[in-house]
Parts: C-alpha cells; sequence; structure tokens
C-alpha cells in the first residue's frame, strides 16, 4: 500500500481515483499532479514504484496544503468567524446552514435528527366510570 501525505492510497484504485482520498485533494488537483510528473492515469496504485510513490509525495508536501494542516485552518477560520461575530460565524456555531439555504423544510444534515416541539404526548386518557 502506497502511503501519500500520512494516507494509505487503496491498493486496487486508479492513480487519479487513489489521490482524491487525500484530503484537500480533487479531481483538479488529482490530474494536475499526474500531468506535471507525467504518470499514466490508468496504472493501478499497487502497481506504482517506490520513486513514483516518493515523487508524488515529494509535489505534494512542496506544492500543497493537504490533511492536517489544511483541516486546521479550515477550523481557525471557522474560529474567527465566531469570535468576530460574524453572521456566518453565528451560524456556525448554531449548527444551521451557513450559505442561504432554507430552514424550514430540508437541512436535516446540517440539523440533525428530528427533534418533536411540545409534549410529543397529548393529555393522557381520563378513566371512565
Amino acid at each position: 500500500m502506497a502511503r501519500v501525505a500520512g494516507v494509505d492510497l487503496p491498493k486496487g484504485k486508479r492513480l487519479d481515483i487513489a489521490l482524491r482520498y487525500i484530503y484537500g485533494i480533487g479531481p483538479a488537483i488529482s490530474d494536475e499532479i499526474i500531468e506535471q510528473l507525467s504518470l499514466n492515469p490508468a496504472k493501478r496504485v499497487k502497481d506504482l514504484n517506490e520513486e513514483e510513490v516518493n515523487q508524488i509525495n515529494s509535489l505534494i508536501t512542496k506544492n500543497l496544503k493537504v490533511e492536517g494542516d489544511l483541516r486546521r485552518e479550515v477550523q481557525s477560520n471557522i474560529r474567527r468567524l465566531i469570535d468576530i461575530g460574524s453572521y456566518r460565524g453565528l451560524r456556525h456555531r448554531r449548527n444551521l446552514p451557513v450559505h442561504g439555504q432554507r430552514t424550514k423544510t430540508n437541512a436535516r444534515t446540517r440539523r440533525g435528527k428530528r427533534k418533536t416541539v411540545g409534549s410529543g404526548k397529548s393529555a393522557a386518557p381520563g378513566k371512565k366510570g
């Protein structure tokens, strides 16, 4: 298994797909890396030799911010928005959609499981005597 930027790439996948398993690398950047190193995108990860893996690793560490560094930067950006009290920061703090989506319906992914408002039960049925 090839280890690139601290991530084990899946052996059976094509190189262009496997690189996307690294946080911060999507389709465009994956294609760009492969083009710069003039590798075959259809080549499987298990068929890569050590030299190719090292080339990929060095290119990513030199030119891109990925995995832990990128996650930390994103979290610090969100923390900054919350601290300055911006509208977006407020939405993050309340776990609501940030980019203007509706919340009357949908938004379940962001808001979590439904919570029923109210008592949940009607008045207890009285005994008829």
